[in-house]
């Protein structure tokens, strides 16, 4: 067996033990309902590559879980609105909190949105949910950060230099907090995604949530890079469903049948060569089955409509409010220089995904060429 098929198998392995011994942790200490969120969060932090996380991370997650949940549960009594209004305060709260962090702190702003509207789905927002939720998703860092330890080999750990060549966030130019206070794309996320729950429940969506989600985890600057988010998400979100639909229908639900959910989807990903998009998947699967159980079968087609239009919203805002094309600003760069600099490999990913829907693929791929013999030479 090659080294490569080998550690493919420990991490399927990796994250159906993670799953499955997280579930059994959450009920054995009554966690109950949060278990969902522990069992994702054991799935999401088993790394492909075995390699150990940053030690920040375990600070910064759980702190800023136990902030966001603790936002929508303070601020939910107080708004004695319909939905829709809680949503939208809420949220618009929690991204101008989150625009107040720090670039290299960017990744938080839309967990921090997530999480803050959490309390809000529920019929009630108790303190006691919010520590059981918390609790839950730090039962699922411990352990899969244990179980990965043990599994860890000699070989996985990285070769020197390597942590040096990785894109580092704080390498990214940082913004006064004014600059990205004026920042129209910030203003544009803040008030589509304060609408996206009344525009899906003014559609008719089952489940309007994944609208607002949609809109929060998709829309970004550039058409480029939204539609990357979008791919990765409508296939995380089908992929992620066939393993919870599939055990569903011939075991119930514990451990043993969420480290064949978790497990089987990884395998699967991992089959396809779909790695990139295992992390959305591992959050499909956990949520449709752990978190939804006997409602899988209606919850599953819903979901994914859902997020189809929540994809579109987002796509739909790119194009008509303040467009910016990724594409055409590479390649107008691409005209002033004569080889690939940091702004252009930073705008690559977005620009090649226009230029795949654009049907230009290959010509783009031959500019990058030239721009790349350009920087060698």
């Amino acid at each position: 067996m090659s080294s490569g098929a080998f550690r493919r198998l420990r991490l399927v392995l990796a994250v159906a033990l993670a799953s499955g011994l997280t579930w059994v942790i959450c009920h054995g200490v009554g966690l109950g309902s949060a278990t969902p969120y522990g069992v994702v969060v054991a799935a999401l932090f088993i790394r492909p590559g075995f390699d150990r996380w940053p030690p920040p991370v375990f600070v910064l997650l759980p702190a800023v879980v136990v902030f966001g949940l603790s936002l929508g549960t303070v601020l939910k009594p107080l708004l004695q609105a319909p939905q829709v209004w809680q949503f939208a305060v809420v949220t618009a709260i929690a991204q101008i909190l989150g625009q107040a962090l720090p670039d290299r702190l960017m990744m938080v702003r839309n967990l921090l949105a997530l999480l803050a509207v959490l309390p809000l789905l529920g019929s009630n927002a108790t303190w006691l949910g919010a520590f059981q939720q918390s609790l839950a998703v730090l039962v699922g860092m411990a352990t899969a950060t244990l179980l990965q330890a043990g599994l860890r080999l000699p070989q996985d750990a990285a070769p020197d230099g390597a942590e040096a060549s990785e894109p580092k966030a704080s390498a990214l130019p940082s913004r006064s907090i004014l600059q990205r206070f004026v920042d129209p794309y910030f203003w544009r996320k803040l008030v589509v995604s304060a609408l996206a729950l009344s525009i899906g429940l003014g559609v008719g969506a089952a489940t309007p949530k994944y609208l607002y989600f949609g809109v929060v985890l998709l829309l970004n600057d550039s058409l480029g890079a939204t539609l990357a988010r979008v791919r990765d998400r409508m296939a995380g979100v089908s992929l992620g469903v066939l393993m919870p639909a599939l055990v569903f229908n011939t075991m119930e639900i514990n451990s043993v049948s969420v480290a064949l959910v978790m497990g089987g989807t990884t395998a699967l990903l991992l089959a396809l060569r779909l790695e990139p998009h295992l992390s959305t998947a591992l959050i499909s699967s956990g949520v449709t089955f752990v978190g939804y159980g006997a409602l899988t079968q209606w919850y599953i087609p819903n979901r994914w409509l859902d997020y189809l239009l929540g994809c579109g919203l987002a796509l739909l805002v790119c194009l008509l409010v303040r467009p910016l094309s990724a594409l055409a600003r590479f390649q107008a760069l691409a005209r002033e220089s004569d080889g690939l600099d940091a702004g252009m490999r930073a705008l690559l990913p977005s620009a090649m995904e226009e230029a795949r829907l654009l049907g230009q693929q290959r010509q783009f791929q031959q500019l990058v060429q030239r721009l790349e013999s350009g920087s060698v030479s």
